[in-house]
């Protein structure tokens, strides 16, 4: 990134007016930072929300990722039912969702299960549970500086149509997904694996499907048969395609007549990675990517039975985002840590999802069977740094591993675990870095995680 500063840091409160002070403050409106700031609220501090967009959701919203993934266990029988293994915060959000009819019932996924969800709708819970929480919540507004006392975080600038100001805090929660505030303070951060990180994604959504004829050749699976990577081979080799993803996921959703289809594979039109921090990369990958969505679309208007008279609804509001800035953490999660399911007395979220690897010519997933493991507190605070905590796919994680962490579920757990840190941290006086795994986890216990 050697055409863009991301430092800017305040050793002294700026000459900008100051719009808050408060005990809580949360950057970033995804899962892990709904999460973090509804946790918050509800165990009553006056808690803020600063989020880009005017509206919550992040990647799976923006980015049209609709999917709650990471709830269930992986199986290899053949006719295995959900099983669902993470519970908590997630579940309060499906539940909700599941009132307004917002959220599908399980779906198969290869050898687990996951749901779909209406991205509206998404953005409507969200608002509720943070209204009802106490949340004061800031859309369209974005931090560009933070305000430090040596290693401490004090509080941000912010800005917006309206200017520039700045909110003083006691505790900051980066769910920013980028690490945006902790890389804004100077402090350590990575990409990946020696910066080669996963590929991006458009998502989008069809409609004006023959469901019953679909189902019956699709099938059940949301991840296509080898009949539709055939056609897929086939119809590039024709000349008339260009559908780089030969693997495709295609998901029913609670809309009559639309899939939501995960089909794209996004690289330079050099060959090279994108890396979506950058704007340049950022602006390629979403306008390549609005073109591979109607080369998708018209593939399944001749290929797939159901889908002759489908049209596409939408695509993200930005391209989909699996990895770009991890911190460094006290704790690492490993791709051992994944593959040997390890389980830690001082851990905050269960994962039982798969190592769902994007990078390169195709998917990588290699499955949990019947087992999870548990991703420990201190990945989610950084090495250096006081009044802060991280939440959400920027923990510190290495490559594969993080390929499994960084989806939805655990997101919002991740949020919950770094929500009730915060409120902690506050009412005992002591360092974020000073509470354990133990004392956060017995707490999201009382709150229904099953840990």
């Amino acid at each position: 990134m050697k055409d863009w500063k991301i430092v800017r840091r305040f050793e002294q409160v700026p000459d900008l007016p100051i719009l808050a002070e408060v005990d809580v403050l949360v950057i970033g409106g995804g899962a892990a930072g709904v999460a973090a700031a509804e946790t918050a609220g509800s165990m009553g501090k006056d808690t803020w929300l600063v989020e880009k967009y005017g509206f919550c959701g992040g990647a799976a919203v923006a980015g049209l990722s609709g999917t709650i993934c990471g709830m269930f266990m992986a199986s290899d029988e053949e006719n295995a039912q959900p099983e669902q293994v993470v519970f908590g915060f997630t579940e309060r959000f499906r539940q909700e969702l599941k009132k307004r009819n917002g959220v599908t019932e399980p779906q198969k996924y290869g050898k687990t299960f996951t749901v779909t969800h209406d991205p509206l709708i998404w953005r409507e819970v969200a608002d509720d549970l943070l209204e009802d929480a106490g949340v004061t919540t800031l859309f369209h507004t974005s931090v560009t500086g933070v305000i430090m006392e040596k290693d401490a975080f004090k509080g941000v600038v912010i800005e917006s149509n309206a200017g520039q100001s700045i909110i003083l805090s006691n505790m900051i929660v980066d769910a920013s997904g980028d690490a945006a505030v902790i890389a804004r303070a100077g402090m350590d951060y990575y990409f990946g694996d020696q910066g080669r990180i996963q590929n991006p994604t458009m998502f989008f959504r069809i409609a004006d499907v023959d469901m019953e004829k679909y189902l019956d050749y699709y099938g059940d699976d949301t991840i296509c048969p080898p009949k539709v990577t055939e056609n897929i081979l086939a119809a590039n080799k024709s000349g008339e395609y260009t559908l780089p993803r030969h693997k495709i996921w295609i998901f029913p959703t609670t809309r009559p007549g639309e899939l939501m289809v995960n089909a794209t594979r996004l690289a330079g039109q050099d060959g090279r990675m994108l890396n979506v921090i950058d704007p340049k990369d950022f602006t390629e990958a979403e306008v390549f990517g609005r073109r591979q969505v109607r080369d998708y679309a018209r593939f399944l208007n001749h290929f797939v039975p159901g889908c002759e008279n489908a049209y596409v609804v939408d695509t993200g509001v930005e391209v989909g985002i699996r990895q770009t800035r991890s911190i460094v953490g006290v704790e690492t999660l490993t791709n051992d840590d994944v593959i040997n399911c390890n389980k830690r007395k001082d851990g905050i979220c269960r994962t039982p999802w798969p190592i769902e690897l994007h990078s390169g010519d195709k998917p990588k997933l290699h499955w949990l069977i019947n087992d999870y493991y548990v991703v420990p507190y201190n990945t989610l605070v950084p090495i250096v740094g006081e009044n802060i905590i991280a939440a959400g796919r920027c923990l510190s994680a290495e490559h594969e591993a993080l390929a499994s962490a960084r989806v939805t579920a655990q997101c919002f757990e991740y949020g919950h675990a770094a929500g009730i840190a915060a409120v902690k941290a506050i009412n005992e006086n002591r360092r974020i870095r000073d509470l354990t795994g133990e004392e956060i986890r017995a707490v999201m216990i009382e709150n229904g995680s099953a840990l």
